[in-house]
Order: C-alpha cells, then sequence, then structure tokens
C-alpha cells in the first residue's frame, strides 16, 4: 500500500479513501503515509495529477483527494443501505464485511448516539468503514448524514496526514514498528481462518451423529 501511495500520490489517496467509506482500506495507514510524503522527508515526492512536490500545497492536497473520495464513497454507501433495504443489506451485507452481527451493533451504535452516530462513528478507528450503508437503512437525514460525514472525515484526514508529516523523516522507524502490528494481524487471520475450519469439520462430523442416534 505505501508503495502504491508513493508511485500514484494523490491518485491512490483517492481510491484508497473512496474504498475506506464502505470497506476497510486501512485509512489510517493511507493518510499517515500521505502527510509522511508530503512533508518532503521521504525519497518520493506526492504526485499530484502529473506534479511531484512536497511541502503545504502538497499536504493540501493529500487532505483534499482524502476528503473528497470518502464523502463520494460515503453517499453511494448511504445509497445502497437506503434503497436496498435490511433485506438487501441482510443478504449481501457479506461482501463488505457487514455480518448480522455488526448490523445490530450499528443499529444499537445509533439508537446509543442517535443524531450524533454519524460523526463519532466517523471519527471512530476502523468502525467508520461501516457506518454509511447503516446510515442510509436506518433513514439518517441525507444533508445531515453529508454535513456530518464531512466535518468527521475533514478532522480526521487533516490530523491523520498532520501526524504522518511530523513523523517525517521517523517513517521509517515507525513503518518498521508497525509491522509487528502487521504480523500479529496475519497471525490472527489464520488462527481464526483455523478455527472455522475445524468447527465446520467438527459440525460436518457431528450431524450425522446425532442422525443416526435418532
Amino acid at each position: 500500500m505505501t508503495s502504491w501511495l508513493a508511485h500514484y500520490g494523490v491518485g491512490a489517496v483517492f481510491v484508497l479513501m473512496l474504498i475506506d467509506a464502505v470497506f476497510p482500506a486501512a485509512s489510517e495507514l493511507v493518510m499517515l503515509y500521505a502527510g509522511a510524503l508530503a512533508s518532503g522527508a521521504l525519497a518520493h515526492e506526492v504526485d499530484v495529477l502529473g506534479w511531484h512536490g512536497t511541502g503545504f500545497g502538497a499536504y493540501v492536497a493529500v487532505v483534499a483527494a482524502g476528503v473528497i473520495a470518502y464523502q463520494l464513497g460515503s453517499i453511494a454507501g448511504w445509497w445502497i443501505g437506503y434503497r436496498g433495504g435490511r433485506a438487501f443489506v441482510e443478504r449481501h451485507g457479506r461482501y463488505v464485511h457487514l455480518s448480522l452481527d455488526q448490523l445490530d451493533r450499528a443499529e444499537r451504535w445509533f439508537g446509543r448516539w442517535r443524531g450524533w452516530a454519524v460523526l463519532v462513528g466517523r471519527l471512530t478507528p476502523v468502525a467508520r468503514s461501516f457506518v454509511s450503508i447503516p446510515a442510509g437503512l436506518f433513514e439518517t437525514p441525507f444533508l445531515r448524514y453529508n454535513l456530518l460525514t464531512f466535518a468527521g472525515n475533514l478532522v480526521w484526514c487533516l490530523a491523520l496526514a498532520g501526524v504522518g508529516w511530523a513523523l517525517g523523516s521517523s517513517w521509517d522507524t515507525f513503518h518498521h514498528d508497525f509491522r509487528w502490528v502487521e504480523y500479529l494481524v496475519v497471525a490472527a487471520i489464520v488462527v481464526g481462518l483455523a478455527y472455522l475450519v475445524w468447527r465446520r469439520r467438527r459440525t460436518a462430523t457431528l450431524s450425522p451423529r446425532e442422525d443416526s442416534a435418532r
């Protein structure tokens, strides 16, 4: 991901943040690294539609790309939830990692925070990607939804890119340390998949036994 950002600049930021509005695409790392690129402390410069550079202008460009792309993706997610309805989301939600359990949690989230659910969600790591479709599903007014999304998203992109800028020359050390988190995530996924396979095989084995017992 960082290699893609280094080579394609704001284009990569735009695509990844567009996706992150409905499907987790590591917006934290995207904006952190984009800010680090803009600082000029890394080997690469920011590609802004053919122009390559660093400094405040590059910082504004990556933030603008992140905010605009995320806003467009959020609108698409809201529309899917609003037009598709609960039956559609329950049937196809797995394609965007929105399981029934997550949908129930999203409903409790909206019930708890009510009018502020969108803003709080946009400022919450990981959970921010699971706000768009439920917001449409639970009929959050479109104008309020967009205003709250824009406010939370603007703060998010400005802050994360700013932290990346501050990290600047320390990015290599940060990225090296962050690799251990990546390894832990991969290990957790492998363990989770192994558990699911074991559970499915165990269920398949027990079912014939239960049928024979009857």
